[in-house]
């Protein structure tokens, strides 16, 4: 068996755990030896026989995180650290954009984490700026919007310090 086929082989059962990124195949055969030119040809037969396709691989990222209630931003930067380029990665998440299942997503997340955050402070915690602040960088984490955070945590009555 030639090198070819041994990388096309490691190639093949890499993708067959889950869909990866040109990138993340790359760094992936890298790891396991191989040259850079066999490397090179076997993305590029992998590409042409659609084994390999990264906007493919996005849409399938993006409706995982999504479904996992991550934010679109914090989707965008897990794309780039896949080595999804940046206008594939803006026009598979604009595809996948629904602002009624944002806005549904985080309002969960946000009383999952208030629910957490009143268990370990007490019930009027959230109604300190030190409560709505940590609740807000918790949600900013995950990858929402300022302005869709500030509308959900809004609703939240405040005491006067």
């Amino acid at each position: 068996m030639s090198d070819a086929d041994r990388c096309y082989a490691a190639a093949i059962r890499i993708l067959g755990h889950r869909f990866n990124s040109v990138a993340e195949l790359r760094l992936k055969l890298r790891a396991k030896k191989f040259e850079r030119e066999i490397i090179d040809e076997t993305i590029n037969r992998l590409s042409s026989e659609k084994w390999l396709d990264d906007e493919r691989f996005a849409g399938a990222f993006v409706r995982t995180r999504q479904n996992k209630k991550i934010g679109p931003r914090r989707i965008s930067r897990e794309l780039a650290a896949a080595g999804v380029d940046r206008e594939t990665a803006r026009n598979v998440i604009a595809e996948h954009a629904d602002e009624e299942r944002e806005l549904s997503d985080l309002t969960a997340l946000c009383e999952k984490r208030k629910r957490l955050l009143i268990r370990r402070h007490g019930l009027q915690y959230l109604e300190t700026a030190e409560g709505r602040k940590k609740l807000a960088g918790y949600l900013l984490n995950h990858g929402y919007d300022a302005a869709l955070i500030q509308r959900v945590i809004k609703e939240i009555p405040v005491v006067d310090d």
